[in-house]
């Protein structure tokens, strides 16, 4: 087991939108063009797309190592099977939203959820394919963390806790609710990190942004091509920089939340507690 991190709930039912496969395709050249190496795939569920296939088929080709974030629930598919057993991931990390059908369905608000995540679990094992697991632990869950734990451990998988819940992309406060109080962990003090500088995001429409916390601003990436990739750096390097009432803080060396989380905390409304070491004064001066 590892330490903890943050983590977003998707709860919602969605459909894919984005760049059709032309388009598409040239979005992959175009990030191999810039020198990218490691593509994770993601979500919400990135299977649903209905160009998951070729996409991956064609990042493969062009000797990107990939990475899928998965709720598993496609994984039993035979086409994707054999798509992954025939070109393999270098990482398959599948969320793990509870131990019984009535806390996983009940916290994805999917009947039959959990069926399907078992049903990919055994089927990924089954084909070979190594994976590990992100345990999401919520209120709705808390008290299956000993046989969320077992279920990796039946699949000899390796695995990581996620308790620490941010808001959506959106600065939707919806599922700040859901933490569980007794298995949240402090933050590490933010140092600084490479986005925007040697990684990048981008979503389903060809934005490119810093990462998927800072999306704004971003840049056309099919448009603008690998020389807008350039301003990224830019952008991260002003995106970072403490602002507003975080300005002047005295705590900065201290505090554990990057500026672009920040700013979707306040936009969430967030408790103060919830980011920022001033809910909690006297932890966070004598720590």
């Amino acid at each position: 087991m590892e330490d903890a991190a943050e983590t977003a709930i998707e709860i919602a039912l969605k459909e894919f939108e984005g760049l059709e496969w032309p388009e598409r395709e040239r979005l992959l050249e175009t990030i191999r063009d810039a020198g990218v190496l490691w593509l994770q795939l993601t979500g919400g569920e990135p299977m649903i797309d209905r160009s998951f296939a070729p996409v991956y088929a064609r990042a493969y080709e062009l000797g990107m190592m990939l990475e899928i974030l998965t709720n598993g629930s496609r994984l039993a598919a035979p086409r994707v099977l054999e798509l992954l057993t025939a070109h393999r991931p270098s990482k398959l990390s599948i969320s793990v939203y509870g131990a019984t059908e009535a806390s996983y369905d009940g916290l994805v608000r999917r009947k039959g959820a959990f069926r399907k995540f078992v049903r990919g679990l055994e089927a990924a094992s089954e084909a070979g394919l190594l994976f590990d697991l992100s345990l999401i632990i919520t209120d709705r869950n808390a008290h299956e963390v000993d046989a969320m734990r077992a279920l990796a451990e039946r699949f000899g998988a390796r695995y990581r806790e996620y308790a620490n819940m941010s808001p959506t992309i959106y600065g939707g406060g919806e599922s700040l609710p859901s933490q569980s109080p007794e298995f949240l962990t402090r933050r590490k003090p933010f140092t600084g990190c490479d986005a925007g500088h040697t990684s990048f995001h981008v979503n389903p429409f060809g934005k490119a942004s810093i990462c998927k916390i800072g999306r704004e601003p971003n840049i056309d990436l099919p448009g603008e091509g690998v020389t807008g990739l350039a301003r990224l750096g830019g952008i991260a390097d002003r995106s970072l920089l403490r602002q507003g009432g975080c300005t002047d803080c005295a705590l900065q060396d201290t505090c554990g939340t990057c500026m672009p989380l920040v700013q979707l905390y306040r936009k969430a409304q967030a408790p103060l507690a919830s980011y920022c070491q001033h809910g909690h004064p006297r932890r966070g001066v004598n720590q």
